[in-house]
């Protein structure tokens, strides 16, 4: 493999008006930081956090210009870590990739070695970016919640923000694995895609936004995956069954939580907390071994899109204004 002098990457930059928007750019290999591990990206994923890291988000990417990705596939390039040896299909998502340092929208990476990982055995490289951190935090909170005593026959499991990668994903692992699924959505036009990828029952998002100022709720779920945060996950506990669990990923609606204590006093509900960007290494290998097999979603070609390098500044856009089902990857090789 000849390793090029530059390489085709999506750098946010700032423009004239001071505005930070996404650039199909070419970069030089020099400008990668001095880590142990080069690899040759060949597919990607979009998700939230890195469009808002390539529109300037100083929350998420602290430095300008920058190439977002917290997802990358591909093969070893070159090791400085005998952990691994040219030729190796790797993947790494999360840690600090593609937040302040050079992610997977550019066709090369330079990482720790403590950031890879072997590409799982029966998952190959574009399979493993229509999962990527979307399908791998879903999956990281199936576990959790089965850790702590989560199993089918309890009852329904509610996945709210249903339409994003991350809860299409949940509803499609949980329905494999035998969970009776509530999806929330804003999309309830789409109905018929969510009944398709797993969904037993598709309820309009404002059905899990209550205002009625009710310290406790008539329980409807045994458990809940929440991607969205707000009144909508305050609604899921407070309407969670007795020792339910509520897996908590994500903030797209908000960051705050306003809820009392008595869910978790009087009906012993869970709040657990999913972190997949600092997840530990060996808890993360576990979790990407199922999702290679038994947990393997069976709707990956429905829920995903496959787009090139050059498309993605269009789709970072799109995903920001919502119009975007499902999970975008990105195919790097051309």
């Amino acid at each position: 493999m000849v390793i090029p002098e530059t390489f085709k990457a999506i750098r946010a930059e700032e423009n004239s008006s001071g505005n930070i928007r996404p650039l199909l750019k070419e970069v030089s290999l020099d400008s990668l930081p001095a880590h142990e591990v080069l690899i040759r990206v060949e597919y990607s994923s979009l998700n939230y956090k890195d469009a808002l890291s390539a529109t300037g988000n100083r929350g998420v990417t602290r430095n300008y210009p920058h190439t977002p990705g917290i997802d990358a596939c591909g093969t070893v390039v070159y090791s400085a870590d005998q952990s691994f040896k040219k030729g190796d299909l790797v993947l790494v998502c999360g840690y600090d990739l593609g937040m302040n340092t050079p992610g997977g929208f550019g066709q090369y990476i330079q990482v720790p070695a403590a950031w890879v990982m072997p590409l799982p055995e029966g998952l190959g490289m574009r399979e493993s970016m229509m999962l990527g951190t979307a399908g791998f935090t879903a999956a990281l909170a199936l576990y959790k919640m089965e850790m702590n005593g989560q199993r089918p026959g309890n009852g329904p499991v509610l996945v709210t923000g249903a339409g994003g990668g991350l809860g299409s994903l949940a509803i499609n692992i949980l329905s494999r694995t035998g969970y009776e699924v509530i999806a929330a959505t804003g999309k309830t036009s789409a109905h018929e895609y969510f009944k398709s990828i797993g969904a037993a029952q598709v309820i309009d998002r404002e059905q899990v936004n209550d205002h009625s100022g009710k310290l406790l709720l008539r329980q409807r779920w045994a458990g809940v995956i929440d991607t969205v945060g707000g009144n909508i996950l305050s609604t899921a506990i407070r309407a969670c069954q007795a020792h339910g669990n509520v897996a908590v990923c994500g903030n797209a609606a908000s960051f705050e939580l306003s809820v009392n204590v008595y869910p978790f006093i009087l009906n012993g509900v869970n709040l657990l907390g999913i972190d997949s960007a600092t997840c530990p290494m060996e808890l993360r290998k576990q979790v990407w071994k199922k999702l290679a097999d038994e947990w393997r979603p069976e709707a990956l070609d429905q829920i995903s899109l496959g787009i090139s390098l050059e498309a993605l500044p269009k789709h970072i856009h799109l995903l920001l204004e919502g119009k975007i089902r499902g999970r975008v990857y990105i195919n790097l090789k051309d």
